[in-house]
């Protein structure tokens, strides 16, 4: 009875049984937290009581260590949870205190394998944790030490790569960080990484979110397009080919064993992108070309490929002519402005009369300097 009651009302507990030391032990934490100074000398009585009863009672250290810290004597409160934690590593209270007293000395990598053991032994430490360690890598010497913690494969990285890149107040911080994992052979989850570089573009860092993008594609060229044949095998970017699928509209990217080939279809009279890149192309002239299968529509219902700057300007459009015509193939003029450092190339379906409205598919599509 005790022992169930304890998990909620440790007095009443340590009424049922007052000889057992670890709910003793218990009673004395719940005093000092609740009221620290109010309760210490009863909390500190009852903790040493428990402590003669069972030597091992964590939350009675605990308790004592907490006492000495409030008086003002570290030197105390470091020896009682470092008796603690050598008794056992999984209390989050011993590892949480371990963590600040760290923070206070300045000693960083003590700060990381306190947080990692921390991370390891209660994760749903977690949602207290993780804000204050994302805050906290945004120093460079902090973010280094965190590199070779998360180097060595924690249980708690992917999790906390992800929030990172979803939470960070700068996405240079993230990058930053993956980068140095990469660096060592530490692949990052595809969501911070997509999330990481969708975000420096977002933020107007299309040069910072270019440098990430090749540490994962060393051929990339920012003068050109990029998967003209739609052979990519990494989840996409805002740099890569990404199908839209908007509301009633099909697309998709399939790989095939020559390559791979983006379908689509739309019903009659619904229009909307079907698939973008975005592009950091320097001002010149470009060249749009392609193939395409399946499209028959009439001229102003056929499919087109919109340039657009980030502000939302259209700077160029390429119509896509129906496949009966040249076999399918499109080529078409495009001029990136001064004043446009950032493009995005759409494929964009126009409401069709047609009863069985439209579809089609493209093979191959680039997008290249015209020499």
């Amino acid at each position: 009875m005790a022992l169930m009651t304890v998990r909620t009302d440790q007095a009443l507990a340590r009424q049922i049984a007052p000889y057992d030391g670890r709910i003793t032990a218990a009673r004395t934490l719940a005093l000092i937290i609740a009221q620290p100074t109010k309760d210490q000398a009863v909390a500190v009585r009852l903790a040493r009581a428990a402590l003669r009863r069972e030597p091992t009672a964590i939350p009675a250290l605990v308790t004592l260590g907490l006492a000495a810290q409030a008086r003002g004597d570290t030197p105390k409160a470091t020896r009682w949870f470092g008796y603690a934690e050598t008794l056992s590593r999984r209390d989050s209270q011993t590892q949480l205190w371990m963590i600040e007293n760290a923070v206070a000395r300045g000693d960083v990598p003590a700060t990381l394998r306190h947080y990692d053991i921390a991370l390891r032994t209660a994760p749903e430490l977690a949602t207290l944790l993780y804000p204050i360690l994302a805050t906290a890598s945004a120093d460079p010497q902090i973010r280094a030490a965190l590199a070779r913690t998360l180097a060595r494969r924690p249980a708690w990285g992917e999790s906390f790569d992800n929030f990172l890149a979803a939470n960070a107040a700068d996405p240079a911080t993230p990058a930053q960080l993956f980068l140095a994992l990469r660096r060592v052979g530490i692949t990052v989850p595809d969501p911070a990484r997509i999330g990481t570089i969708n975000a420096l573009v977002a933020h107007g860092r299309a040069d910072d979110a270019w440098h990430y993008y090749v540490a994962d594609h060393p051929d990339a060229d920012p003068r050109r397009s990029r998967d003209p044949r739609f052979t990519a095998t990494l989840a996409p970017t805002v740099f890569d080919w990404v199908p839209a699928n908007e509301v009633g509209i099909s697309s998709a990217i399939q790989q095939g064993v020559e390559g791979g080939v983006f379908d689509f279809s739309a019903p009659s009279s619904v229009g909307g992108v079907l698939l973008r890149q975005a592009q950091i192309l320097p001002p010149g002239t470009y060249r749009l070309s392609g193939h395409g299968d399946g499209i028959e529509q009439a001229y102003g219902a056929r499919p087109y490929w919109q340039f657009t700057c980030a502000d939302g300007r259209e700077i160029g459009r390429v119509v896509m002519p129906n496949s009966s015509q040249d076999n399918g193939k499109f080529t078409g003029t495009l001029q990136v402005p001064a004043g446009c450092p950032v493009q995005t190339l759409s494929l964009v379906a126009r409401p069709s009369d047609a009863i069985a409205g439209l579809s089609g598919r493209i093979d191959r599509v680039m997008l290249e300097p015209i020499r």
